[in-house]
């Protein structure tokens, strides 16, 4: 932010308000409201049956393939496979928080080796449980998932050489890449949740196959990564029409995740309510 050379003014003048910075604060805290939410659906929900071993109690929400008698080993590829989900939604959002780096940088590290584990592991799970399991219903949805599990793979191991490298700052920005990415399948809730709310779900098919179903499928991964890389591109020296865009994208995507997250949240416990 700007400054006033004290010296010529003899005083000292407020910096400008970062719009910029505050839409990107706004958009990451209504994420993190979001997936904090997600999580605790996760603990609640699944944990207790993953760890009992009453895998059918799944199949208590809609699944395109879950709980499947005779199949033990697809089963406990996907109980590790939720269980995982809790750890990479949840850590991702502790690796972001500055204050964090800052002030515990072991807990930095030692937070992204395993968020960079729980990304491998979970992005080759998805691949097994997409092309050996058949976890899909259209091929919309199977290519969009192999997708992100790729540029999950390729992020991750970008993050890890630039960390490796002590390259901090193309570091973080890879970072940013890898969690827009690895939180896809959160991603997709909430734009089925937004869209249903505002479209009323037109466009949806009931085999995932409809016109909004195929554009989710790709977009669940690759539109957050395209704001991402659009606030990564826009810093300080950007034309001031380019930051107020930006900023509007962010403020608005920001809106649209936190009515998405809300609504997700209540469908996912409204048999329970």
């Amino acid at each position: 932010m700007a400054t006033i050379d004290l010296s010529q003014t003899g005083g000292k003048r407020a910096a400008p308000r970062d719009w910029l910075r505050l839409s990107a604060t706004l958009c990451f805290l209504s994420i993190a409201a979001g997936q904090l939410l997600f999580t605790a659906f996760i603990l609640l929900f699944y944990y207790p049956p993953s760890l009992s071993g009453d895998f059918a109690a799944w199949n208590a929400k809609p699944l395109i393939k879950g709980f499947v008698p005779g199949d033990p080993g697809g089963n406990l590829f996907f109980a590790a496979h939720v269980l995982m989900a809790a750890v990479i939604t949840f850590g991702g959002l502790v690796q972001l928080i500055p204050a964090i780096r800052g002030r515990w940088p072991a807990v930095h590290r030692w937070n992204g080796r395993l968020y960079l584990l729980s990304a491998l592991v979970l992005a080759l799970g998805g691949l097994w449980l997409t092309w050996v399991r058949g976890t899909w219903l259209h091929w919309a949805g199977a290519v969009g998932i192999s997708l992100d599990a790729l540029l999950i793979l390729l992020f991750g191991a970008l993050a890890w050489r630039d960390a490796r490298a002590r390259r901090f700052a193309a570091h973080r920005r890879w970072t940013l890449r890898l969690f827009a990415v690895a939180s896809a399948v959160w991603f997709m809730r909430v734009g089925y949740m937004a869209w249903g709310i505002a479209a009323g779900g037109a466009g949806i098919g009931t085999a995932m196959d409809g016109p909004f179903d195929i554009f989710l499928a790709f977009a669940n991964s690759l539109l957050p990564l395209g704001v991402t890389e659009l606030y990564l591109r826009t810093g300080a020296r950007s034309k001031p029409a380019a930051r107020s865009a930006v900023t509007a994208l962010l403020a608005t995507s920001a809106l649209v995740i936190l009515v998405g997250s809300a609504g997700a949240w209540l469908m996912m416990w409204r048999p329970y309510l």
